[in-house]
């Protein structure tokens, strides 16, 4: 298993920061590589993804959820094996530190080679730099999901 531990200040309240990342089918649209989510009940989600030509395909379960704290998953079916928490911090009333760390198990040598070279760790860091653009050129989130799991 390989880690990845990324993080980044984003300049909303934490409850719309959290509110946003709850928002799985918005994903997409800041997460490079991530074709299509679909949320089948409060706990699982199905994930089609597309990084360097390669699609897979696998179902995520949420398996914690406090609002405005964390948000933690694993995967339980298909072609990817990960496991993380998303942890959110209020630094100041309209600022929110933005914390990811995953645990992933690369398939095959180009996945294990990608690793290796820090590819992941990249697309982290990337993808939770469009999901800060993403959140602070809105203002506000395109949704809520205040459940706890």
């Amino acid at each position: 298993m390989s880690q990845v531990e990324e993080s980044i200040e984003v300049d909303v309240p934490v409850r719309t920061a959290y509110n946003q990342w709850t928002q799985f089918e918005s994903f997409p649209e800041f997460m490079d590589g991530v074709e299509r989510i679909e949320q089948r009940s409060d706990t699982l989600t199905h994930w089609v993804t597309r990084v360097g030509g390669v699609e897979r395909e696998f179902d995520a379960e949420i398996t914690e959820q406090i609002p405005d704290e964390r948000v933690a998953w694993t995967t339980v079916g298909g072609e990817a094996r990960q496991a993380g928490v998303v942890t959110f911090h209020r630094l100041r009333d309209t600022t929110t530190k933005v914390m990811l760390q995953m645990d992933f198990d690369p398939q095959g040598v180009t996945e294990s080679a990608g690793d290796k070279l820090g590819f992941v760790k990249r697309q982290v860091s990337g993808d939770l730099k469009r999901f800060k653009e993403f959140i602070e050129r809105r203002g506000l989130e395109t949704g809520t999901w205040r459940g706890e799991v």
